[in-house]
């Protein structure tokens, strides 16, 4: 029986975890699926979750509860700052405090870059990362790893090509570090203004390789098995007008669709606004729903294994 290396560990950053123990959270989700519903209690039977989200979200928040709820435990927190002492001008450091004596468990999403860790430095429960300013929302990577396992069977020898807002989307970098303990290309589109932060992507080109270009390339979409697109976003610009001039600048449509290859797998992390169009959303090729469903199972697993040492 493997050991489990989750038990008790904040989750702050993708690049703490080995492909090895990236593969034993997807064996592990697959397992829970197997799972009767009596047992998959056991494993959050009398834990709460607490949730800290000083941002919007819909799919992370809800899958986390979702999560917590299947494994029999409860979900406690904050989502609208306006009905906390937030409003009132409470630190981060005091409400992680707070949360941290009524949790065993803390998910939290803030604005700020650094802000779940150091969340992790000053709880005495685990902290999971759901999202932190422009860095990293290391659970979504962890879901499209497994999402494209699922689909594709594996992911050495995978090309990817990742297009949109890859200067300020979060999920980006998660994905990056994740898809760096594979055999993988990976093939970056975006405006010159949204170009990848290559401080934050510094050695990754020495462990797999990186094509960057601007605009949509026919041949790109023929040669690569993924196409994962992100919203450009919004909330991240200082400048409205710098926000106008690269807003709907892609837009994946069926008409586009036929440029790509048959088995390509289209993903994207939601929200979606206009970067892909609902024409394509009944299209065997848009797995971006199923992706969301990933979510439910695989923070299921990831919650099960944080607080309970022996594995599932």
């Amino acid at each position: 029986m493997k050991t489990n290396r989750f038990f008790g560990r904040d989750v702050v950053s993708i690049n703490d975890f080995s492909r090895d123990e990236l593969e034993f959270l997807f064996e592990k989700t697959n397992k829970m699926k197997e799972l009767k519903p009596k047992e998959k209690d056991e494993l959050g039977k009398a834990r709460i979750m607490g949730y800290l989200f000083y941002e919007p979200s819909t799919r992370t928040r809800m899958s986390f509860e979702a999560a917590m709820a299947s494994i029999g435990g409860s979900s406690i927190g904050i989502s609208d700052l306006r009905s906390s002492s937030i409003e009132k001008g409470e630190s981060l450091q005091d409400t992680v405090r707070v949360m941290d004596l009524y949790s065993d468990i803390i998910i939290l999403r803030h604005q700020l870059d650094g802000s779940s860790k150091f969340a992790a430095e000053i709880s005495d429960h685990p902290i999971i990362n759901g999202g932190s300013g422009s860095e990293e929302h290391p659970t979504q990577a962890m879901l499209d790893l497994y999402t494209i396992i699922k689909e594709k069977k594996r992911i050495d020898g995978l090309k990817i090509c990742i297009l949109g807002d890859l200067k300020y989307g979060r999920t980006i970098y998660s994905l990056l570090y994740g898809l760096s303990n594979y055999d993988v290309e990976v093939i970056l589109i975006s405006p010159p203004t949204l170009k990848i932060r290559q401080e934050s992507i510094y050695g990754l080109k020495n462990k797999m390789k990186i094509v960057e270009l601007e605009e949509i390339n026919e041949t790109v979409f023929q040669n690569s098995d993924i196409l994962y697109v992100t919203r450009i976003q919004k909330e991240r610009f200082s400048d409205p007008q710098e926000y106008e001039k690269v807003k709907g600048v892609y837009t994946i449509d069926s008409t586009i669709l036929k440029q790509f290859k048959p088995d390509i797998s289209i993903m994207h992390p939601l929200p979606r606004i206009d970067e892909i169009s609902q024409d394509v959303d009944n299209k065997s090729n848009a797995i971006y729903f199923k992706q969301a469903s990933y979510g439910k199972d695989l923070r299921s697993a990831l919650l099960a294994l944080i607080l309970n040492e022996s594995p599932i």
